[in-house]
C-alpha cells in the first residue's frame, strides 16, 4: 500500500507523467510486492526556481544531475528487504532511462515505512489487517 510523491520538473510534466506513472507502477508490482491495483501516485511539478538540488552530491563519479531530476518519495506499509529495495531502485532508473532518456543520475528514491494503523484509506477508519493476515 505505498503512496508515492513524485517531484518532477514543471517543463516535463505533460510529456513524462503518464510514462513515469506506468513505469513506476509496473516496477512496484514486479520488484516491490505491490498488488497491481494498489496505485496512489501524486505528481508534484515544480519550476526551476522551486527546485534547489545539488548537481553532484552522491550522484556518482563524473555524473551531474540536470534540470530533469526526479525525486520519488515512497511511503509504504509493509517493510521490504534490502534486495527488494535495490531491485526497485535499479529497475526504476533503468526503465526511465530506456523509455524517456532520463539519466540514472537524475533519479532519486527515498523509501519510508509505516505501520498498518498509520493509514486511513477512507471514511476516517483506521486500516486493520484482515484476520489471519500478517506482514
Amino acid at each position: 500500500m505505498p503512496v508515492i510523491r513524485i517531484s518532477l520538473p514543471e517543463h516535463r510534466v505533460d510529456t513524462w507523467q503518464d510514462a513515469i506513472s506506468a513505469i513506476l507502477q509496473n516496477t512496484l508490482v514486479d520488484h516491490f510486492s505491490v498488488p497491481k491495483d494498489d496505485c496512489f501516485q501524486l505528481f508534484e511539478p515544480a519550476s526551476r526556481r522551486q527546485r534547489v538540488i545539488n548537481p553532484t552530491y552522491l550522484a556518482g563519479e563524473n555524473h551531474h544531475r540536470s534540470e530533469d531530476f526526479l525525486l520519488f518519495h515512497i511511503t509504504a506499509g509493509k517493510p521490504r528487504n534490502s534486495y527488494q529495495k535495490q531491485e526497485l531502485f535499479r529497475h526504476l532508473a533503468e526503465k526511465l532511462h530506456v523509455a524517456l532518456g532520463i539519466s540514472p543520475a537524475d533519479v532519486m528514491v527515498v523509501v519510508s515505512f509505516t505501520q498498518p494503523e498509520d493509514w486511513s484509506f477512507s471514511h476516517g477508519e483506521m486500516f486493520k489487517l484482515p484476520q489471519g493476515v500478517f506482514l
